[in-house]
């Protein structure tokens, strides 16, 4: 993880990467800034837009689909992650004429979300978020 912002420690830094099927690198810009934007308004401490070699290793892409990246700051919130990944499924389902995915990391642990049932996502989720919350923490 190359960029690393000071005072940011590890466990609290969320990366994302959001794909869309035949988004050109502009379109993918946009909708990067938007998601951004509505993370900004969450219990999170910061939200930055990653370069493009700031992206997980392995990180592939959809067809001609160019990557966008976001680094949040989940801060010391008990509701951060569980605010974000809400944020995150309700930009998705905004785009349901078009194959969405995100890709989210923390900690090594890995979640992608795209096409799953609502069912399945909500199973994953929970484990996801069960993995990084703090004993006697909520959800």
């Amino acid at each position: 993880m190359g960029l690393v912002r000071k005072g940011w420690p590890m466990e609290s830094m969320l990366r994302l990467r959001l794909t869309e099927d035949g988004a050109d690198a502009e379109r993918l810009d946009a909708l990067t800034g938007f998601l951004r934007q509505e993370l900004l308004q969450l219990d999170v401490d910061d939200v930055i837009a990653l370069p493009a070699d700031e992206l997980p290793l392995g990180a592939r892409g959809l067809g001609a689909t160019t990557v966008g990246g976001l680094l949040v700051d989940l801060g010391s919130a008990a509701q951060g992650l569980s605010a974000v990944v809400k944020a995150v499924r309700a930009w998705l389902k905004r785009g349901r004429k078009t194959h969405r995915s995100v890709r989210l990391e923390l900690g090594g642990d890995v979640l992608e979300l795209s096409d799953a049932s609502a069912a399945d996502q909500d199973q994953l989720v929970e484990l996801f978020i069960g993995r990084h919350s703090l004993p006697g923490q909520e959800r």
